[in-house]
């Protein structure tokens, strides 16, 4: 009877060995397509993404008075919010000073929770005040940057006063060029050197 129980021990054992290196494998895997998920959403690699817009912005966004990049210039896109936006050569379609935030929100799509949405201005966040608000905190957006995202309930990751710029764009891996894309901060920009 021992020995019976030894042997269907030892079989067990090698059944849950063989399920855990065959579901290491798995997870190491699930981890591998979660990185890239969550790298992709840190990046911003949208395919969902409202690349290009009418032009229209929301009510009580001012235009900047000064701004770095003149509205009809051009400049170098440094980031990569989507494929083919990095080292894209921008015009400049629209620049105004605002308050600008990096959000998480889990769309009224369902889905995966997106993390650090870049950017949701102050004035596409429901009940905007004049006072910005502060991360942490829980707001409703009113933007349509990405299906699913107009009304979604979202956390403040990052607030940042500055001039944000909405920009038309052929993306560097071709295709129809982005016009609007909704936004930009300055720090996301370059001079076009001569």
């Amino acid at each position: 009877m021992k020995k019976v129980n030894s042997i269907m021990l030892t079989s067990l054992l090698a059944i849950l060995l063989t399920a855990c290196t065959s579901n290491t494998d798995k997870t190491s895997e699930n981890n591998e397509d979660t990185n890239t998920n969550t790298e992709k959403h840190s990046e911003m690699d949208h395919s969902e993404m409202n690349h290009s817009s009418s032009g229209e912005v929301p009510e009580g966004l001012k235009e900047a008075e000064n701004p770095t990049y003149k509205v009809g210039s051009q400049a170098i896109l440094e980031t990569d919010h989507m494929q083919g936006m990095k080292g894209a050569e921008a015009t400049i379609a629209g620049a105004y000073d605002t308050e600008v935030y990096a959000v998480s929100y889990t769309p009224t799509t369902g889905g995966d929770q997106v993390e650090n949405h870049k950017w949701v201005i102050h004035e596409e966040i429901e009940g905007a005040g004049d006072t910005p608000f502060k991360p942490g905190e829980e707001v409703v957006l009113n933007a349509d940057h990405m299906e699913g995202m107009n009304g979604a309930k979202a956390v403040i990751d990052s607030v940042e006063e500055t001039t944000v710029y909405m920009v038309d764009y052929t993306p560097t891996t071709g295709g129809e060029e982005v016009k609007n894309h909704k936004w930009v901060t300055e720090s996301e920009l370059s001079p076009i050197e001569e």
